[in-house]
């Protein structure tokens, strides 16, 4: 019987792992999902070269494991299980080390520091662990109905670092948040560990207020590679963590296109679309799909309400995909409910051209505007939705080229 590498869990249909360790070299890495009653008969009925354990049974599997690290029994949860020389089951906890790897990626410093962490569940177990481990001056646990909980975080409010431990904010429910920052006026570092949104509503708030932050994927790599010393017995080269996030970005990351009208983002959409091979959406496009009506009609409808309404649909919809190219039209952040969707999943790109360069024809607002005043009112604007400012060039594709390049390059940023 050849023995089994992969990933045991109840739910796995979103997991990154299979990428991820394939990406180091385990080729034949795969995901199993079981239900509670199956697990015993799994683990008692197979050859285990290497297993990764998710939720919900990194307690369950403990029992199973003739041998538990002093991390594994710290924690008091295992995520990587191996056999070891004798045929034993040894039990193992990569994520102390995956945050800790996670923490110092994103220069959010630990130690001394007062570090809040929302959720009281499984995932903070590694979390407290790493952060004694990092000798944090004060850990405070935040639950819904433990001595420390949301009604009186005010006492926190000088605490250091945020960790986010819970799932809110998490794919398909994004629009959630688990607690304002506004009033950490302390806070130097917010972690999440959630990585589907790429940035959840807690991250885009620390972005805004310039506060060192990451997302949960530096430390799903990171306890990856941890869990695949394991199974090679030998140690592996930390580069391969931002290089698989990498990937993993570059193929599941969005890229959105802003601009004034006539800047060019429908003609280098559609030569990013060739370059990268992600397909395009353009929420123009949609609204006249959707509604059956031209753009001019929608406009003769309703006006400008109606459309921006229409548009926030198709924003929506647009950015609930992964891996897509999204060409808006030019005042789409005029509408703030079109900011958290498009940041969450995406790399927001602002395409800037020469305004007496802007073509009018076919475009109800610019039509007979003045395109100086609309420039001047919608900077602010391009500037608060995007990630990075791109110089439209003479030829589209040197346009396409090089927002293709910087997304290879930042889409973990």
């Amino acid at each position: 019987m050849s023995a089994f590498f992969g990933l045991i869990g109840r739910h796995l249909s979103h997991s990154y792992s299979k990428m991820i360790h394939s990406e180091m070299g385990c080729r034949d890495y795969c995901h199993k999902e079981l239900e509670p009653e199956e697990l015993e008969g799994f683990l008692k009925g197979h050859v285990f070269g290497g297993l990764n354990v998710t939720i919900p049974y990194k307690k369950d599997v403990m029992p199973f494991c003739e041998k538990l690290t002093d991390e594994a029994k710290g924690v008091g949860c295992v995520n990587t299980i191996v056999t070891d020389k004798d045929g034993l089951l040894s039990g193992h906890n990569t994520d102390v080390d995956g945050f800790l790897w996670m923490a110092k990626n994103a220069k959010v410093e630990l130690k001394d520091k007062k570090v809040i962490i929302l959720g009281s569940g499984g995932a903070q177990l590694a979390v407290r662990h790493a952060l004694k481990k990092a000798e944090a001056k004060e850990v405070i646990t935040v639950s819904r109905s433990g001595e420390n909980n949301y009604e009186n975080l005010s006492r926190h409010y000088d605490a250091d670092v945020i960790v986010n431990a819970t799932p809110v904010g998490m794919y398909p429910h994004s629009d959630e948040s688990p607690i304002d920052l506004s009033p950490f006026k302390n806070c130097s570092g917010v972690l999440d560990l959630i990585y589907n949104p790429f940035r959840t509503n807690l991250l885009v708030q620390a972005e805004e207020l310039s506060i060192p932050s990451a997302n949960g994927l530096s430390m799903l790599v990171a306890q990856a590679l941890y869990a695949e010393e394991f199974f090679k017995g030998k140690k592996l080269d930390e580069k391969e963590i931002p290089r698989i996030m990498k990937i993993i970005s570059n193929s599941t990351r969005n890229i959105v296109l802003v601009g004034m009208p006539g800047s060019g983002k429908s003609t280098a959409g559609k030569l990013l679309a060739e370059l990268s091979g992600k397909e395009l959406i353009d929420t123009d496009e949609e609204i006249v799909k959707d509604a059956e009506m031209t753009i001019p009609e929608i406009f003769e409808k309703g006006g400008e309400t109606l459309f921006r309404k229409l548009e926030n649909e198709a924003v929506i919809k647009a950015s609930a995909g992964f891996g897509k190219i999204i060409v808006t039209g030019g005042g789409a952040v005029k509408t703030d409910a079109n900011f958290l969707p498009l940041k969450r999943t995406s790399r927001v790109y602002h395409l800037e051209r020469a305004v007496s360069s802007l073509p009018r024809d076919g475009r109800p607002l610019s039509k007979n505007a003045d395109l100086e005043k609309m420039y001047i009112e919608r900077l602010p604007l391009y500037t608060r939705f995007r990630d990075e400012i791109i110089n439209v060039q003479l030829n589209a594709r040197d346009t396409a080229e090089l927002i293709w390049r910087d997304f290879c390059e930042n889409s973990c940023n």
